[in-house]
């Protein structure tokens, strides 16, 4: 008999010769979470309770905030930035001929009658726009990640707290239905200790790869290049870096920044965690190469230590862009009693409990002891380990309302933090907490060594 014919046999066997605890059945359960509750998606609002806003950037994300942002009552568009004359058309299209547009974003700060900011631009202007903005006394809402580099972080945090403005990052899942659930649930401690995150982001197409359209009139007199660049390397004219730019070091922060940031802001929320204190990636560009100089496939690791609010654990975070499964998403939370499972519009709950007692016979040595002793083992096993009660195993599936919109209610809490002085969980100190962890992976991937990192103060360590 083979290893692996030997190895099935002890398995078959195990039903017979174990005392494994048993289980009464697997109940599953299914249940709708209620929508969140914020007083201004029903009340009316006041004209003291009027915001104005602009919107910095017009590309996919400028839109898409600028829709779920007016469905909040009492919120007005009244200028747009963007550096492509076509999406400055688009937005009076969609918005209105009298909306006020431009090509340059501190024309759009020194207006009088804008009472915030929208900042959905590429990922080397965030940390600029998002200061100025706050000197000038305006709101900000700034997409993730908070920066393009680790050592801007510092510098936002200090504007955000001498403004004494609020200002709230834009990655949607902190403020979602499913995501608070996720956190009740980890904080009631229903899966025991945590002991390993695992948790991945798969796409399997060319726009999930970031090779979004290219107009046919992005020309130079239709884009402010110069003004795109910044501080990024001076080169000629490029519109696929223009509009695409997330392939490319210079304006964007690739699969860290735009999809692991994601992951952090979810994962600190549920555990309150301020972060990891090190970190290692690999990965590479295996399939889009299409002149990108980022990689289209990421693994990372990192370790989290004990504290107050969580047990030390591990993480495990992948994202792949050539994904022949089809791609998909998950965060799973392993505890020591159960997992949970959380995506963006449910979360699962699993819970398995282990024995008190050992068990034997299975995969176990007991079969290799002779007839006699395994008699001698069995009745001393049974003197020293009192049967338990049987343990069940259950599943709950909680899952978000129909047609639930978590952008919105991520804007519903920016607003009530402009308008009510309410907390905001993703303010920048959370938010460069999260974007940190993210940018390690890059970091680590291009020196090919671990990175340290000081998750309380937000810095390399």
């Amino acid at each position: 008999m083979n290893r692996s014919q030997s190895r099935r046999s002890f398995i078959r066997k195990a039903a017979s010769l174990s005392v494994l605890t048993s289980t009464i059945g697997h109940s599953a359960k299914s249940q709708i979470l209620l929508p969140s509750e914020n007083a201004w998606a029903s009340k009316p609002v006041s004209a003291n309770d009027h915001i104005q806003i602009a919107a910095i950037g017009m590309g996919i994300m400028g839109f898409n905030n600028v829709e779920h942002t007016l469905k909040v009552p009492g919120v007005k568009l009244v200028a747009a930035c963007d550096l492509y004359s076509g999406r400055l058309e688009r937005t009076r299209e969609v918005y209105g001929r009298e909306i006020a547009t431009t090509k340059n974003y501190l024309e759009i700060l020194d207006r009088k009658d804008i009472d915030a900011v929208i900042i959905s631009t590429s990922d080397h202007w965030h940390d600029h726009m998002a200061i100025a903005a706050l000197k000038k006394g305006k709101h900000v809402y700034v997409e993730k990640p908070m920066v393009h580099k680790l050592e801007e972080g510092a510098a936002l945090i200090e504007a955000e707290r001498k403004s004494g403005k609020v200002l709230q990052v834009g990655s949607q899942r902190v403020s979602s239905v499913v995501t608070l659930k996720t956190k009740e649930l980890f904080e009631k401690k229903l899966i025991g200790d945590i002991v390993l995150i695992e948790t991945w982001n798969d796409r399997h197409s060319a726009n999930g790869a970031w090779q979004y359209s290219i107009p046919t009139d992005a020309k130079q007199n239709t884009v402010d290049w110069d003004q795109f660049l910044g501080d990024a390397p001076k080169r000629d004219y490029d519109p696929v870096r223009f509009f695409r730019w997330r392939n490319y070091q210079d304006y964007g922060t690739g699969i860290g920044g735009d999809l692991f940031v994601h992951l952090f802001s979810a994962l600190h929320t549920i555990t309150s965690s301020e972060g990891p204190v090190k970190a290692y990636a690999t990965g590479g560009l295996r399939y889009w190469k299409d002149g990108r100089d980022v990689p289209d496939i990421i693994a990372g690791l990192y370790d989290y230590p004990d504290t107050k609010n969580h047990s030390a654990f591990n993480l495990q975070m992948r994202v792949n862009f050539v994904d022949g499964n089809g791609g998909g998403e998950m965060l799973r939370i392993v505890g020591t009693e159960g997992i949970i499972e959380m995506d963006w519009d449910q979360v699962i709950l699993k819970r398995n409990r282990l024995s008190k007692n050992p068990g034997y016979g299975g995969w176990d040595s007991f079969e290799t002891f002779s007839s006699g002793q395994q008699k001698e083992y069995a009745a001393w096993y049974k003197a020293n380990f009192p049967e338990e009660k049987e343990i069940p195993q259950e599943t709950i599936t909680w899952k978000a309302p129909e047609n639930y919109n978590t952008n919105v209610d991520h804007h519903l809490v920016w607003y009530a933090g402009i308008r009510e002085g309410k907390p905001i969980v993703e303010d920048a100190l959370f938010g460069m907490r999260a974007a940190g962890p993210a940018l390690l992976a890059n970091k680590s991937l291009t020196e090919k060594r671990v990175i340290h990192w000081d998750p309380v103060n937000a810095k390399l360590a």
